[in-house]
């Protein structure tokens, strides 16, 4: 009586209909006339088949193409059991109008035995293409024991292989502490002042009697250019008045200004005498003249009116009463508040340069590698982690499954109804949940008295997916074909999509879904992954795992 295991198997295939041995016949007559294909364009052979322990043997792949297809060689520790030690460069050849790609690799073995090297996995184009395994014998060394033994050599540190990501962070904080310095030199250093900003920062009496000094150096006077010598003498003392006493005095005309200055007096705001104000308006109102009239008085009438100026100078800032605290206090907070002003200037300059350097810096990377690229780098993205993270690559279960995978895969105990405890022995290892990202299991299920019944992989991937249903998946959508692992096991890929619950809620959620079946004797493999659907990291995981996949037979 068949056990409930191979019962759950056969109730998915009870309505299928028979197979068409017609069809069957022409798919193996296309098979067939496929392999010789393949053999006529990929052939393996090896220099030696019979070497000493740790003797290298040389192993040949070559691969007639036309130039318009892409070859991909196999990579890694796909040879074993021999360990591949080095990987030759590919050399081409031209004959006629195609292209003899040989590639080769070093091999050994340090254990004595027969081996044979298996079936290598070669893409061309879009197609895929083994070669044939072949046989390997490994000799013992023999050892001359008359001639003396010599002591085991000492352990050799090996000095650990990391990663560049030191690199990294180095080219980072070089290009951040390089924008600092710019910064810091362009905006936030203290430069050194100009002769005009040294000039500005004087009080204004101060810059007044420096103008005066100026204008005593400049060769208007030698020159007779009374016009821009009578021009500089008013506007050092307008710029003065204006300053302390007028604060439109610049604009102001002749006449207005003096105006100005007498109702100040009468107002007794300003202490200047009459005789003051007299000679200031005479000396305004002569060069008013020779500004616009074109007069021309002598040379020192010009000197003494520069006398006059100076002294006059003199007089209003003593006319000026003493500020008073709170003035002073006003003062102080006025270039207090001038301060911030030009640190609040700084830091948006600084915030705006930064902001514009790093939309920048985004944009060409969203240019070179993607916007959602640079997102999940910014941001994190756990697929993309996983991806670009360490794999490990490791052998789960018995008969092993050899994979590849981000994360280690760790035991767990499937939960089997008591009917099925007795009948099947099942090891499973496992990664993620339905409700993550990814999920990665594999499984060996080995089914007790099996009889002379014969495992059907299709009813066994079909029940797997039955226990999804019954676990509230929906819309299940199966496709299914042939898969060959690179050392050339041959078992079913199903995949497709599913409506999986999301845990805690009554909703449900696009998935997609690999499930691989191998069967060998009363025992059936299993690897499956699931992810959820657009996610582009994920989908580049699983072709990574599907690739690295490689099963060993069971021992009889």
């Amino acid at each position: 009586m068949k056990n409930n295991y191979l019962n759950i198997l056969e109730q998915r295939t009870k309505n299928k209909e028979p197979r068409n041995l017609n069809k069957g016949a022409l798919l193996s007559l296309f098979l067939i006339l496929s392999s010789l294909f393949s053999f006529s364009q990929v052939k393996s052979t090896i220099d030696s088949t019979s070497i000493k322990i740790g003797e290298q043997i040389t192993y040949h792949i070559q691969v007639e193409t036309d130039s318009t297809k892409l070859v991909v060689f196999p990579e890694g520790q796909t040879f074993s059991p021999l360990e591949m030690i080095e990987s030759y460069d590919v050399d081409t050849l031209k004959n006629n109008d195609k292209f003899n790609l040989i590639k080769k690799y070093g091999l050994t073995q340090f254990d004595s035995g027969k081996y044979t090297i298996p079936r290598q996995k070669i893409i061309i184009g879009d197609k895929t293409f083994f070669t044939d395994s072949l046989q390997v014998e490994v000799r013992n060394v023999v050892v001359d024991s008359t001639k003396g033994l010599f002591d085991i050599k000492p352990i050799m540190a090996v000095e650990k292989q990391g990663n560049d990501w030191w690199k990294y962070v180095l080219i980072t904080l070089l290009v951040l502490g390089i924008l600092a310095f710019l910064l810091y030199w362009f905006i936030w250093r203290k430069k050194p002042l100009t002769e005009e900003e040294k000039i500005a920062l004087l009080p204004p009496y101060d810059r007044a009697k420096l103008a005066l000094k100026k204008l005593d150096e400049a060769p208007y006077l030698q020159e007779k250019n009374l016009k821009d010598y009578y021009s500089e003498l008013t506007f050092i003392i307008r710029k003065y008045l204006d300053e302390k006493v007028y604060d439109h005095a610049l604009e102001s005309t002749t006449d207005e200004l003096i105006s100005r200055l007498n109702l100040l007096k009468e107002a007794n705001q300003v202490d200047l005498s009459k005789e003051d104000i007299k000679n200031l308006e005479a000396i305004l109102k002569r060069a008013d003249l020779v500004k616009f009239a074109k007069s021309a008085p002598d040379i020192e009438l010009a000197k003494i009116d520069r006398d006059t100026i100076d002294l006059e100078i003199d007089h209003v800032k003593e006319a000026l009463p003493e500020p008073t605290e709170e003035e002073k206090l006003l003062d102080q907070k006025y270039r207090e508040e001038q301060e911030r002003k030009k640190k609040r200037k700084k830091v948006w300059l600084t915030v705006g340069i930064s902001v514009f350097l790093l939309l920048a810096t985004i944009t060409g990377l969203s240019i070179k590698f993607g916007f959602d690229y640079v997102k999940d780098t910014i941001i994190g993205h756990d697929s993309k982690e996983l991806l670009e993270g360490e794999w490990v690559t490791s052998q789960y279960g018995f008969p092993p499954i050899t994979i590849s995978t981000p994360k280690v895969l760790r035991r767990t105990t499937p939960k089997l109804p008591e009917e099925m405890v007795q009948q099947v022995e099942m090891t499973q290892f496992g990664y993620g949940s339905l409700i993550d990202r990814l999920q990665i299991r594999v499984a060996t299920t080995k089914i007790k008295n099996l009889g002379e019944n014969k495992i059907d992989i299709e009813k066994a991937i079909d029940a797997e997916l039955k226990l999804f249903e019954n676990a509230g998946a929906q819309n299940i959508i199966t496709k299914s074909e042939k898969f060959v692992t690179p050392n050339g096991a041959e078992g079913l890929k199903v995949y497709g999509t599913m409506d999986a619950p999301v845990l805690g809620t009554d909703e449900l959620e696009k998935r997609n879904y690999v499930i691989l079946g191998f069967t060998a004797e009363n025992v059936v493999q299993e690897v499956m992954i699931f992810h959820k659907e657009n996610d582009v990291y994920a989908e580049k995981i699983l072709e990574r795992v599907l690739n690295s996949v490689e099963l060993k037979k069971a021992e009889n």
